[in-house]
């Protein structure tokens, strides 16, 4: 299984309009980052994870052309927002979206995308067509199972996710009773780690580095972080076996 990371920043991405911080101002492309979310790719098997609003230039940067389905996390805006691109897939691939998804995070798909449910809206090429699918367990796409993995965003309950020996918990800050059990024998995990000061909602660079260690992959990368955290500066003071994901990095697994 080959994971790309389309983007590994907050919800306002870096840099951030209107700041001149050091690393919205840096030259490292590593402090660059767009809206959170990864690509899976198997042999048989294409599958996003969120579709935030930097969907298009994400798919244009790294070359996507296939999407079999969408994961989403949760129904924030940084989450849903690019669902309007998938017009361009179902084009490609000739049938709906299947997006999968907890009842709450389909809710606000419907709620955000009203037009595109309303059978009043006249039909045509400027709606997305999209499959809403609740998940109610593992979820199979052709070769690839993905397992659902409860957290914690505040107090909102979201889903991770786990593909073989892969998890990816984003917007996070404490993972639900249930989910430790379920991330034992990690090659990777993608934890969140928002920024060094404390969050209501976010684990911080700390608290993510404790939990990090209490599930013990083989290696840990950090996303969903904001201009607080220089790349280079802070992965220098990261244990052995952590370190903050970038856009654009591969991470290839063996099935």
């Amino acid at each position: 299984m080959r994971i790309t990371f389309l983007g590994t920043g907050t919800s306002h991405g870096v840099p951030m309009i209107g700041c001149d911080c050091a690393t919205c101002r840096s030259t490292d492309p590593h402090d660059a980052r767009l809206r959170p979310s990864v690509y899976l790719e198997t042999d048989t098997a294409h599958v996003l994870i969120d579709a935030g609003p930097d969907l298009r230039a994400q798919a244009l940067r790294f070359g996507i052309t296939r999407v079999d389905a969408i994961l989403f996390t949760h129904g924030h805006a940084d989450h849903i927002l690019g669902l309007d691109d998938v017009r361009r897939f179902n084009a490609i691939m000739q049938k709906p979206m299947p997006c999968y998804g907890d009842a709450h995070t389909l809710e606000d798909i419907r709620r955000t995308f009203h037009y595109v449910f309303d059978p009043a809206t006249p039909k045509g090429g400027g709606l997305p067509a999209l499959d809403l699918l609740p998940i109610k367990g593992t979820i199979r796409v052709n070769d690839l199972d993905v397992q659902p993995v409860p957290l914690w965003h505040g107090q909102r309950a979201i889903l991770g996710f786990r593909a073989g020996r892969f998890a990816y918990l984003t917007d996070c800050n404490r993972l639900d009773d249930a989910a430790w059990a379920m991330l034992g024998g990690l090659d990777v995990l993608v934890l969140d780690a928002l920024r060094v000061r404390a969050h209501p909602t976010h684990f911080s660079l700390a608290e993510a580095t404790e939990v990090a260690k209490k599930i013990g992959a083989g290696r840990t990368f950090f996303t969903h972080m904001c201009h607080d955290l220089l790349h280079a500066s802070t992965n220098a003071r990261l244990p052995q076996g952590m370190a903050l994901a970038h856009d654009g990095l591969i991470l290839d697994l063996p099935a």
